[in-house]
C-alpha cells in the first residue's frame, strides 16, 4: 500500500471551526476526508457540519475517533484546556496517532505538547500558516513546521490539501518561531499599508489609484494586496482577528525578550493594536481595521 493510500485512508479530526479552520475544513472534505470536528460553540460548525463533516462532544472523544487530530483555536489559553484540560487531548491520545497544532501560539507550548508526544508514542507537529481567510478557502496556505521530519513526510499530501507550500525548520517550537517572525514582518506591513493610505487620502490622491499603483512596483505586499481593497469598501469583516493579531505580537516580543532583542517597530505596532483592541474594542473586526484610529 502506498503512502497516499495509507494516509488517504485515515479518519481526520479538527478541532476550532473559525475563519480559517472553517476553510481547512472545507477542503479536506472536498477531497474527500473522513473529518469529524469539535467546537466549543457548535453553532460555529454548522456550515461544515452542512458539508459533510461529523461532530464529537468534546477534545477526549473526538480524539478516540481519528488517526490524525488538527487544532486551530485562538489562543494559548485555549490550545492549553484542549490538550492538558478536563476531556482533553493528551489523556485521550493513543500511541502512533498525528497531532498537529495549527494554532499561532507560543513555542515554549508547542515544545511541553511535543515533549510529552514523545513519551507517548504520538507523532506531534506545530504547524502554523500564513495566507489569512482566501488561503483557507482556496487551500494555499503557506504552512511552518516544527517536529520530526519523518511525521511530516508521512502527511505531505493530506497537508497539500489545503497548502501550497509547507516548510520544515526543525524541532519542536520551530515553526511558532517561524510565524513569529512571518507576524513581526505583517506588523511592519500593516502599519505601513495603514499610515500610506492616510497620507495618500490627506493628499486628496485617488486611493483606489493609489492601491493598484503601489502593488504593482516596488511596494508590492499581501496586506496591500488583500486587505487594502477591503478598506476601501469600509470592509471590517475579519480575514484575521485584531484580537489575534495582537496576541500574536505579544508572543513575538515575549519571544524577543528572551533572546535579549529590542524591536521598536513591532512594539509600536503592537501599541497601535492594543488602542485598537483594548481600547477601541475592536478586537473582533479583521485587522485592517487599524486604519479606524485615524478614520471615522
Amino acid at each position: 500500500m502506498t503512502k497516499h493510500k495509507e494516509v488517504k485512508n485515515m479518519k481526520i479530526g479538527f478541532i476550532g471551526t473559525g475563519v480559517m479552520g472553517t476553510g481547512i475544513i472545507n477542503n479536506l472534505l472536498k477531497n474527500n476526508y473522513d473529518v469529524t470536528v469539535y467546537n466549543r460553540t457548535k453553532a460555529h460548525a454548522q456550515p461544515v457540519l452542512d458539508n459533510g463533516a461529523k461532530w464529537a462532544d468534546n477534545p477526549a472523544a473526538l480524539t478516540k475517533k481519528v488517526d490524525v487530530l488538527f487544532t486551530m483555536v485562538g489562543f494559548p489559553k485555549d490550545v492549553e484546556d484542549i490538550y492538558f484540560g478536563e476531556n482533553g487531548i493528551m489523556n485521550a491520545a493513543r500511541a502512533g496517532q498525528y497531532i498537529i497544532d495549527m494554532t499561532t501560539s507560543k513555542p515554549s507550548l508547542a515544545q511541553k505538547i511535543g515533549q510529552l508526544g514523545d513519551e507517548k508514542g504520538l507523532h506531534i507537529l506545530d504547524a502554523p500558516v500564513s495566507g489569512g481567510d482566501i488561503g483557507a478557502k482556496k487551500g494555499t496556505l503557506t504552512v511552518m513546521i516544527g517536529g520530526h521530519k519523518e511525521d511530516l513526510d508521512h502527511l505531505q499530501d493530506l497537508f497539500m490539501t489545503f497548502a501550497s507550500k509547507l516548510n520544515y525548520f526543525g524541532s519542536y517550537g520551530s515553526g511558532q518561531h517561524a510565524k513569529m517572525a512571518n507576524q513581526i514582518m505583517i506588523a511592519g506591513t500593516m502599519t505601513g499599508m495603514t499610515e500610506m493610505l492616510v497620507y495618500a487620502k490627506a493628499a486628496n490622491l485617488d486611493l483606489e489609484q493609489v492601491c493598484q499603483t503601489l502593488q504593482s512596483g516596488a511596494a508590492e505586499n499581501f496586506s496591500l494586496g488583500s486587505y487594502g481593497p477591503r478598506i476601501l469598501k469600509g470592509d471590517y469583516t475579519p480575514g484575521f482577528f485584531a484580537k489575534h493579531f495582537l496576541k500574536d505580537l505579544r508572543i513575538a516580543l515575549e519571544e524577543a525578550n528572551k533572546m535579549q532583542l529590542d524591536l521598536p517597530a513591532t512594539k509600536e505596532a503592537k501599541h497601535l493594536y492594543e488602542v485598537l483592541v483594548d481600547q477601541k474594542k475592536l478586537g473582533n473586526d479583521g485587522t485592517q481595521a487599524l486604519i479606524k484610529l485615524w478614520w471615522k
